[in-house]
Order: structure tokens, then sequence, then C-alpha cells
């Protein structure tokens, strides 16, 4: 069953049980993946879904950090709810151990030196994750042991 099968049983089921919540949420994603798919002008694969819920789940968490520094808290529970429902789509994630031994790997097949080459660094660490890793976690991790 591809990603975007299980998104479309997941409303359905939603529906008939009156999940409001989850129905929003599945809505707005299943509009998004239509959205990129007539643009690209192709059928998405599930790495391409991804991508799609990742930029979803970004823009919550934006959203919810506006809301947080402006005091709504409810509308901040409310962001961070829908970022809970979008993550049960994304793959396991990686650890950050297991997310450090592929950058160290990464650092020595790619003879980086400093951190003028963490572009080079992360672009392979990314080659590999294929979304089992937060870009902004490699990033993290690639700074770290560039500079030590």
């Amino acid at each position: 069953m591809t990603l975007i099968e299980k998104i479309n049983q997941d409303f359905l089921i939603a529906y008939k049980g009156k999940e409001i919540e989850l129905v929003s949420v599945l809505r707005m994603l299943k509009s998004a993946i239509t959205n990129k798919q007539i643009a690209d002008k192709k059928e998405l694969n599930d790495e391409d879904v991804v991508a799609v819920i990742k930029r979803e789940i970004k823009q919550r968490k934006d959203s919810a950090a506006e809301y947080e520094k402006h005091g709504r808290t409810d509308l901040f529970d409310k962001e961070m709810s829908e970022v809970l429902l979008l993550e049960k789509y994304l793959p396991t994630q990686l650890s950050d151990e297991e997310l450090e031994t592929i950058v160290a790997q990464k650092i020595t097949e790619t003879g980086a030196v400093g951190m003028k080459d963490m572009g080079k660094v992360i672009s392979s660490v990314m080659a590999v994750t294929k979304g089992t890793a937060d870009g902004a976690k490699i990033s993290e991790i690639t700074k770290k042991l560039l500079l030590s």
C-alpha cells in the first residue's frame, strides 16, 4: 500500500468515525499532495509524499512558534496537535546516535576538513537518509562534528 493510499484510507475511516480534527488535517494534506501532483505533472511516489508531509509539518511548527511568541496558547496547541497527527505518516526517524554515525562516515568519505565542506557532507547524508532524518538535525550534527 502506498502512502497516498494509506492517507486516503485513514481519511475515510476518520470521516466515518467523525474524527473532526484528523479529517481536517488529512483533508489539508490530501489537498497539498494534489497541488504538488499538479505542479509536478506526475504521480507522486512515497518519497515525494514524505517531502510534502515534512513541508506541512514545518509550516505548522513555524505557525506554532509565532502563536507562542504572541501568547496564543490555544492556537499553538492546535498547530502542535496537527504536527503530531502528520508525523504518524513519516517513516521512522533515525536516532541521534545513528545519524551521528552516518554523518561521521560521510565526512570521512567526502574528505571534509572544515565548515567549507559542510554542504557536500549534508547533501551526501540527505541522499542516504531519504526522509528518515530531519534536515536541521543533520545540519546540527554535521556542524558539531566538523568543528570538533
